[in-house]
């Protein structure tokens, strides 16, 4: 995040931002726009009260003076990263209506002026209040000496730090020194995500003062007396979105309501009528006791609702900076950039996105587990893959077997036909091949000699264990037994050449002495 307090804009893109509106412990903070045009709304769709009175409808709330939608209450027009408790930061002078940046809600705090001379006042009230504060930072007229210039430099420095008084003269009360006064020079802007969400989707989030962990094991409690705030009616149904941790040990919980009709049909109550039906003094009574702080409706902005805000610098930003911080923006289309006043709006951002780093970390973690334990049944499969080969071979090995033998048993009895005899000779081929010195028998007998080694080495190592084949040990038998036949052959040859050499031999001596007795 840069931040630049002496006036120029800061960028800080926070992703997974929260509520979407600036914080505010005040009863108007949501993010859409929850009230419209005026008119009594009864309930949702076609519900019937209960007979003591406790239904859940949209009738005019006991608090306010006209129907649900005339209800007059400021609320807040602008944005945050998510839920908190830090002051409000003013957003206000957007078409003359006093919208306080805090959450963005509902169009009723636009509601035109209807009072005689309401905008001139306003519009008088707010020059007065430029032209006091001028006074007091340059020259104020309280003691009408020199120490006025020092009482004008002591205001300077209180405008600049955003908070005391400034007195610019005996006959008037001093002016107010808020962060949101234009010297203030702790200002950044930031940027905040654009909820994408419609108001059909029905979706209102509830900020709760309690851990994350607990919200989780008293879930189902919590939607129980939710439906019972809500006037316990069996046609609407309570359900739960998504539940995640905020800073400070506080929780987000997101709900929607179903509403069933009784003809089998369901829908969603639109976000913002169930929204200013929690705005209702009653019901925010009664979601105080649930821990619940604040309501905020998740609705996006129509367009023209952007580029109104977009064109409406907030209280105490220079139209420069905002400007800037427009042109700056690196995703127009799901970014909005927001006023950061003072260190305690500064340090709410830090937390927030000390929390979504932290979310965003655990999610790469479970990610990268669920890639580990892939990669091993990955390999498990492969393994499994080059068994069920080895053993479909076999298999088709077998069945090969028997094909032969019922065909040796079919063509029994008959002649060797043509293409039996053309196999016949590229079997003895083959089997001349394999039986040839210098090709396949060299390489079986380094085979052997390496089973032999590989016996050897395991029985060094016993928890060594080596296989052959069925088939490969088959063939290397009858090689080995050819081999056999052969060399008892060459034996048997050499034995009869000896026999025949003795004979020669004695049939030599023989006639030798039967010559060597007739010259005697």
């Amino acid at each position: 995040m840069a931040f630049n307090f002496g006036g120029a804009a800061g960028n800080a893109s926070l992703s997974g931002t929260g509520f979407g509106a600036a914080t505010t412990t005040s009863a108007s903070t949501g993010f859409g726009f929850g009230s419209g045009s005026a008119g009594a709304f009864g309930g949702f769709g076609a519900t019937t009260t209960a007979g003591t009175g406790s239904s859940f409808s949209f009738s005019t709330p006991a608090n306010a003076g006209a129907s649900l939608f005339g209800n007059t209450q400021n609320k807040g027009f602008g944005f945050s990263s998510a839920l908190g408790t830090s002051a409000g930061t003013g957003f206000s002078a957007l078409g003359g209506a006093g919208l306080g940046f805090g959450g963005f809600t509902g169009i009723s705090g636009i509601q035109p002026q209807t009072q005689q001379g309401g905008v001139f006042s306003q519009q008088a009230s707010h020059s007065s209040q430029l032209y006091n504060t001028a006074s007091a930072l340059s020259a104020p007229s309280v003691l009408n000496d020199e120490r006025d210039s020092i009482l004008a430099r002591w205001n300077q420095l209180q405008a600049f730090w955003g908070a005391g008084k400034g007195y610019f003269t005996s006959s008037a009360p001093p002016v107010e020194f808020s962060q949101e006064n234009p010297f203030c020079r702790f200002k950044a802007v930031g940027y905040s995500c654009v909820p994408g969400v419609k108001d059909e989707d029905g979706l209102v989030a509830l900020a709760l003062s309690k851990r994350e962990s607990d919200v989780r094991a008293q879930q189902q409690q919590l939607v129980e007396s939710l439906h019972k705030v809500l006037g316990g009616v069996p046609t609407l149904t309570v359900n739960v979105e998504g539940v995640r941790a905020l800073p400070d040990d506080q929780t987000e919980v997101i709900v929607y309501l179903v509403e069933r009709s009784p003809n089998g049909t369901s829908k969603r109550v639109p976000a913002s009528t169930l929204y200013s039906f929690m705005e209702q003094m009653n019901v925010k009574n009664q979601l105080q006791q649930l821990s619940v702080f604040m309501t905020v409706s998740r609705t996006a902005l129509t367009p023209a609702q952007l580029k109104q805000l977009l064109q409406n610098p907030p209280a105490g930003v220079d139209p420069i900076i905002w400007e800037q911080a427009k042109v700056d923006n690196p995703d127009p289309e799901k970014l909005i950039p927001v006023p950061m006043v003072g260190f305690r709006e500064l340090l709410r951002r830090l937390k927030i996105q000390d929390q979504m780093s932290k979310q965003h970390q655990t999610r790469v973690d479970i990610i990268s587990n669920d890639i580990s334990e892939l990669q091993r049944n990955q390999a498990t499969t492969a393994a499994k893959i080059t068994q069920y080969k080895r053993k479909l071979m076999d298999l088709s090995h077998r069945v090969l077997q028997v094909l032969i033998k019922q065909e040796v048993q079919r063509k029994s009895g008959y002649a060797i036909q043509l293409d039996e005899e053309h196999l016949r000779v590229q079997l003895e081929t083959i089997q001349s091949e394999l039986n040839a010195p210098t090709q396949f028998k060299g390489r079986l007998n380094e085979l052997m000699s390496q089973i032999r080694m590989q016996n050897h080495f395991g029985a060094v190592r016993s928890e060594e264990r080596y296989r052959v084949d069925a088939d490969l040990l088959r063939e290397i038998k009858q090689h080995l037994k050819h081999q056999q036949e052969g060399l008892s052959h060459l034996i048997s040859v050499i034995k009869d050449d000896l026999d025949d050499i003795r004979t020669v031999e004695d049939g030599l001596q023989d006639s030798v002495h039967g010559r060597s007795s007739k010259l005697s």
